[in-house]
């Protein structure tokens, strides 16, 4: 968990398939078999323009997106281009965008979701 966040912070720069777990839900998911759920987190990595539609497209379904934008880091003209882009949304859908780890992630929400910018705990 301290690894999760401390690359969510920007504490930790290198990852590998060795850093996730797989987790069985499936205890979880059969509790909520009743419906649909009103919102989901959705995660995205966008390692090109070509990307970006579909994060857009979730934004407008009512979803929150975490988007890994750090492979964007190496070209300075698209990492640009995809920020305003997913600003654009957060704006016309009345709702939030924030950068996280050293604006290696960007979390998007939809209308009626804000993003708090006080963090909780430490110093």
């Amino acid at each position: 968990m301290v690894k999760i966040i401390d690359t969510l912070l920007g504490k930790n720069t290198t990852s590998s398939d060795d850093d996730y777990m797989e987790l069985d839900l499936s205890s979880y998911e059969d509790r909520g078999s009743s419906g649909a759920p009103a919102l989901l987190v959705k995660i995205a990595l966008i390692a090109d323009l070509k990307d970006t539609p579909r994060v857009k497209d979730e934004v407008y379904n009512g979803n929150i997106v975490i988007v890994d934008i750090s492979r964007l880091k190496m070209d300075k003209i698209s990492y640009e281009r995809v920020l305003k882009d997913l600003k654009e949304v957060a704006k016309d859908v009345n709702g939030d965008i924030i950068g996280l780890g050293d604006q290696r992630y960007v979390v998007l929400t939809p209308m009626s979701v804000k993003i708090s910018r006080d963090k909780i705990g430490g110093a």
